[in-house]
């Protein structure tokens, strides 16, 4: 399906946490094709600084052509979409990217580690349209509770069973998001949805082999196009030959098609 191309109006903003931003903008096309797991590229202005557009996760659709990012300022760019108010307006590519594969006949463990929390929303979203609610739990981490609450709160006002984990033991279990996967038993076929930082998704792998569970993994890659044209975001898979690419055979992988190194 092809992307399309929207300046699309900025209807809300919310700052979650100092650094920790939340952007409702109006994109109809784009919400209308969105699926969990794909991801917008973003530009603002027309000017060439900064230059490339940024990749964000779709957090969630609504209504009206309503389109949501959850995003972190890290750099210059980030910074510059943080000073962004309502009623301006983005430049917005997408959907982009492979989205997750879900059906109604497994288990569902939602797995999130700090921002790679944003598109598991959409996602959790999707599933309870299936009806699939009381097979749906959610596991989040973070490194404080300001990272995570108000998003263990928007999982918690659907009716979902959320379990925390932060590194500092500020909520939740001290420790990492794996450490919340361990103690469960499931005896029937469960499927993992995993986004976050590399480190995580490849323990989150290894834990889901362990327990014989499938698990798809949401990479979290450097992108300049989206597209596929820079090749800049190559990934390396499980049969070593040659590359995929996270924007167009990505961003959401089988993680047994991923060379873990």
């Amino acid at each position: 399906m092809p992307a399309n191309q929207q300046k699309a109006e900025i209807v809300r903003t919310e700052k979650l946490t100092g650094d920790i931003f939340r952007f409702t903008l109006m994109a109809p096309d784009i919400a209308a094709d969105a699926r969990p797991g794909q991801f917008v590229m973003v530009r603002v202005g027309e000017g060439l600084d900064p230059l490339l557009r940024r990749p964000f996760s779709i957090h969630q659709v609504a209504e009206g052509g309503l389109l949501q990012i959850l995003f972190k300022v890290i750099g210059k760019g980030t910074k510059t979409f943080a000073c962004l108010q309502p009623g301006q307006h983005m430049d917005v590519l997408g959907p982009l990217g492979r989205g997750f594969e879900y059906n109604t006949y497994r288990e569902h463990y939602l797995v999130g580690g700090g921002i790679g929390i944003a598109p598991l929303l959409f996602l959790a979203k999707q599933l309870l349209k299936n009806n699939v609610s009381p097979a749906i739990k959610v596991l989040l981490g973070a490194r404080t509770k300001e990272e995570i609450s108000v998003l263990a709160d928007n999982f918690g006002d659907m009716g979902l069973k959320v379990l925390l984990s932060t590194e500092d033991g500020s909520l939740g279990k001290a420790g990492l998001v794996t450490d919340l996967m361990s103690p469960l038993h499931n005896e029937n076929q469960a499927m993992v949805y995993a986004c976050g930082p590399y480190p995580m998704l490849q323990a989150v792998a290894a834990v889901s082999r362990g327990k014989n569970w499938h698990c798809q993994v949401s990479l979290e890659t450097i992108m300049a196009c989206g597209i596929g044209a820079c090749l800049g975001c190559a990934v390396l898979p499980a049969d070593m030959n040659g590359y995929v690419h996270a924007c167009k055979d990505g961003p959401v992988f089988d993680a047994d098609d991923v060379a873990w190194l």
